[in-house]
């Protein structure tokens, strides 16, 4: 068994994927009509890695982001950070569980919390 994506209900594809792209640096790996009023796009860092499934669709309505986030591991938190605060984003405070681990979040375009972890040794 392969976990192979999660799928995130949003109002508008083209927001959504750009911010996917900009702001978590995953690329589109496929994108297609799903049926009246729907499209889909599957975003990952690289083709067969975990993806990011957007959703959008007239009929399902749009999911507001209450209890999930995704997370991201990036090299260097507080650059991470400045970059998000130059893009308006809006970061939250820096939190350090313990020593070695540093985080902080944004939120999407449909308010899907959105963690980048720095990992020390």
């Amino acid at each position: 068994m392969k976990y192979v994506h999660t799928t995130i209900l949003i109002s508008n594809l083209e927001a959504s994927v750009k911010f996917y792209e900009q702001q978590a640096g995953l690329t589109v790996q496929r994108r297609f009509p799903a049926g009246p009023g729907k499209e889909i796009a599957f975003l990952a860092d690289q083709a067969g890695d975990t993806c990011v499934e957007l959703m959008q669709s007239a009929a399902d309505g749009v999911f507001k982001g209450t209890g999930i986030s995704l997370g991201f591991r990036v090299a260097d938190l507080d650059k991470e950070r400045a970059a998000k605060e130059a893009a308006g984003l809006n970061p939250g405070p820096v939190i350090s569980p313990n020593p070695h681990t540093r985080f902080f979040y944004i939120s999407d375009p449909d308010g899907v919390r959105i963690q980048f972890t720095e990992e020390k040794k």
